[in-house]
């Protein structure tokens, strides 16, 4: 059984089992949460929603808090010595899907 959830406008496909890696969730590290955006529950049958499912929901396990790799943002403006050199890292959370329940 596998499902697609929608959390900070991005789309996942999980499965029980899996470990996904998400913007950051404001949730402590062991807890528990729910993903209620349930898109579509796929397995023998599918189940699509319209845009989510009513009453289907994903249960996750906070694994932890990391930042992402640093991506390094360059300007450069020739003939005018203008340059601008920008790091990001982003904040990330990492799930372990426990449950499906549809």
């Amino acid at each position: 059984m596998f499902a697609v959830v929608e959390t900070s406008g991005k789309q996942y496909r999980v499965e029980p089992g899996a470990t996904i890696t998400v913007d950051r969730v404001q949730a402590e590290e062991g807890s528990t949460i729910t993903l209620d955006r349930v898109l579509l529950v796929g397995g023998d049958s599918v189940k699509i929603g319209a845009p989510t499912l009513a009453g289907a929901k994903v249960t996750a396990k906070v694994v932890g808090h990391k930042l992402g790799d640093k991506v390094i943002t360059f300007k450069y403006r020739r003939r005018h010595r203008s340059r601008r050199r920008v790091g990001f890292r982003a904040s990330l959370t990492q799930l372990h899907i426990v449950s499906i329940d549809a």
